[in-house]
Protein backbone atom coordinates (compact mmCIF):
# COMPACT_ATOMS: atom_id res chain seq x y z
CA UNK A 1 0.00 0.00 0.00
CA UNK A 2 1.38 3.41 -0.96
CA UNK A 3 1.23 6.55 1.14
CA UNK A 4 -2.06 8.40 0.87
CA UNK A 5 -1.21 11.79 -0.67
CA UNK A 6 -4.61 13.19 0.38
CA UNK A 7 -3.83 12.58 4.08
CA UNK A 8 -3.89 15.90 5.99
CA UNK A 9 -0.61 16.63 7.79
CA UNK A 10 0.10 19.22 10.48
CA UNK A 11 3.66 20.59 10.65
CA UNK A 12 4.48 22.27 13.97
CA UNK A 13 7.61 24.42 14.20
CA UNK A 14 8.31 27.92 15.47
CA UNK A 15 10.98 28.42 12.80
CA UNK A 16 9.23 29.36 9.53
CA UNK A 17 12.20 28.28 7.41
CA UNK A 18 11.93 24.75 8.84
CA UNK A 19 8.16 24.73 8.20
CA UNK A 20 8.89 25.66 4.57
CA UNK A 21 11.56 22.94 4.25
CA UNK A 22 9.28 20.22 5.65
CA UNK A 23 6.35 21.49 3.53
CA UNK A 24 8.55 21.27 0.39
CA UNK A 25 9.75 17.76 1.29
CA UNK A 26 6.13 16.66 1.82
CA UNK A 27 5.17 18.20 -1.53
CA UNK A 28 8.01 16.21 -3.19
CA UNK A 29 6.46 13.10 -1.65
CA UNK A 30 3.05 14.04 -3.10
CA UNK A 31 1.31 15.47 -0.03
CA UNK A 32 -0.85 18.51 -0.77
CA UNK A 33 -2.97 18.95 2.38
CA UNK A 34 -0.34 20.42 4.72
CA UNK A 35 -1.15 22.89 7.49
CA UNK A 36 1.26 24.41 9.96
CA UNK A 37 1.30 25.82 13.47
CA UNK A 38 3.99 27.88 15.18
CA UNK A 39 3.89 26.09 18.56
CA UNK A 40 2.15 23.37 20.53
CA UNK A 41 -0.74 25.59 21.68
CA UNK A 42 -1.58 26.66 18.12
CA UNK A 43 -1.26 23.03 17.00
CA UNK A 44 -3.72 21.84 19.68
CA UNK A 45 -6.28 24.40 18.50
CA UNK A 46 -5.92 23.16 14.89
CA UNK A 47 -6.09 19.51 15.98
CA UNK A 48 -9.44 20.16 17.66
CA UNK A 49 -10.84 21.68 14.42
CA UNK A 50 -9.57 19.17 11.85
CA UNK A 51 -8.67 15.47 11.77
CA UNK A 52 -5.01 15.06 10.76
CA UNK A 53 -3.49 11.81 9.58
CA UNK A 54 -0.07 12.82 10.90
CA UNK A 55 1.62 15.44 13.08
CA UNK A 56 5.27 16.36 12.41
CA UNK A 57 6.49 18.52 15.28
CA UNK A 58 9.70 20.18 16.36
CA UNK A 59 10.78 19.48 19.94
CA UNK A 60 12.08 22.94 20.93
CA UNK A 61 9.37 25.61 20.79
CA UNK A 62 7.92 28.27 23.07
CA UNK A 63 5.55 28.53 24.85
CA UNK A 64 4.51 24.87 24.38
CA UNK A 65 7.17 22.40 23.25
CA UNK A 66 6.63 19.50 20.88
CA UNK A 67 7.12 17.15 23.82
CA UNK A 68 4.29 18.87 25.74
CA UNK A 69 2.14 18.79 22.61
CA UNK A 70 2.76 15.04 22.30
CA UNK A 71 1.74 14.49 25.93
CA UNK A 72 -1.48 16.50 25.38
CA UNK A 73 -2.29 14.44 22.28
CA UNK A 74 -1.74 11.10 24.00
CA UNK A 75 -3.89 12.22 26.96
CA UNK A 76 -6.79 13.25 24.70
CA UNK A 77 -9.14 10.37 23.84
CA UNK A 78 -10.04 11.80 20.41
CA UNK A 79 -6.43 12.57 19.40
CA UNK A 80 -4.57 9.70 21.08
CA UNK A 81 -4.16 7.57 17.96
CA UNK A 82 -2.81 10.37 15.71
CA UNK A 83 0.64 9.38 14.38
CA UNK A 84 3.27 11.79 15.71
CA UNK A 85 6.81 12.29 14.37
CA UNK A 86 9.14 14.36 16.55
CA UNK A 87 11.80 16.43 14.78
CA UNK A 88 14.82 17.73 16.65
CA UNK A 89 18.37 18.91 16.13
CA UNK A 90 19.43 16.99 19.22
CA UNK A 91 19.90 13.25 19.27
CA UNK A 92 20.24 13.06 23.07
CA UNK A 93 19.39 9.58 24.25
CA UNK A 94 17.34 10.91 27.18
CA UNK A 95 15.17 12.97 24.79
CA UNK A 96 14.54 9.96 22.57
CA UNK A 97 13.64 7.85 25.62
CA UNK A 98 11.34 10.58 27.02
CA UNK A 99 9.58 10.93 23.65
CA UNK A 100 9.16 7.14 23.35
CA UNK A 101 7.70 6.97 26.86
CA UNK A 102 5.29 9.79 25.98
CA UNK A 103 4.09 7.79 22.98
CA UNK A 104 5.93 9.31 19.99
CA UNK A 105 5.42 7.30 16.80
CA UNK A 106 8.85 8.11 15.37
CA UNK A 107 11.79 10.47 15.70
CA UNK A 108 13.83 12.38 13.08
CA UNK A 109 17.10 14.17 13.76
CA UNK A 110 17.82 17.29 11.65
CA UNK A 111 19.04 17.64 8.99
CA UNK A 112 17.06 15.08 6.98
CA UNK A 113 15.97 14.56 3.38
CA UNK A 114 12.78 13.52 1.57
CA UNK A 115 13.75 9.84 1.59
CA UNK A 116 14.26 9.82 5.38
CA UNK A 117 10.94 11.60 5.87
CA UNK A 118 9.18 9.16 3.53
CA UNK A 119 10.61 6.16 5.40
CA UNK A 120 9.49 7.57 8.76
CA UNK A 121 5.99 8.41 7.47
CA UNK A 122 5.64 4.91 6.00
CA UNK A 123 6.73 3.50 9.35
CA UNK A 124 4.11 5.36 11.35
CA UNK A 125 1.24 5.27 8.88
CA UNK A 126 1.27 1.50 8.59
CA UNK A 127 2.55 1.12 5.03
Amino acid sequence: MALDPSMPILVVDDYQTMVRIIRNLLKQLGFEDVDDASDGSAALAKLKQKKYGLVISDWNMEPMTGYELLRHLRADESLRSTPFIMVTAESKTENVIAAKKAGVSNYIVKPFNAQTLKTKIEGVCGV
